[in-house]
């Protein structure tokens, strides 16, 4: 019966779906401002499911990595118009997690 209860504590439920750790981040934003905030403030960002919420995320942050989230902000980022040969499209809306850790915790990427 524990193995039951702690095989559900690991997945998050979002809207009715059953998603593992790795499925609600789905990749670290890594760009020179991202990494700048990661040194001088312990801040990551990462790119996440679109129907996370804010406590699904910070579970999953501190189940991937063994960190302790102090706070989450997210953003629904929508996508850019493109131009193609057969006319215009848009690239597909993503959502942003910015992740602020504990002053003793950090990720390396690298």
């Amino acid at each position: 019966m524990s193995a039951e209860q702690n095989s559900t504590s690991e997945t998050e439920t979002v809207k009715g779906l059953q998603l593992e750790p790795y499925q609600i981040v789905l990749k670290p934003l890594v760009t020179e401002k991202n990494t700048h905030l990661a040194e001088r403030d312990n801040v990551y960002a990462f790119k996440v499911h679109p129907q996370s919420t804010k406590t699904d995320i910070r579970k999953a942050v501190e189940a991937l990595w063994n960190v302790k989230v102090v706070k989450v902000r997210t953003q629904n980022r929508k996508g850019k118009p493109r131009r193609t040969r057969s006319g215009f499209t848009k690239t597909q809306d993503w959502k942003k997690a910015i992740v602020e850790l504990d002053q003793e915790h950090r990720i390396s990427f690298f």
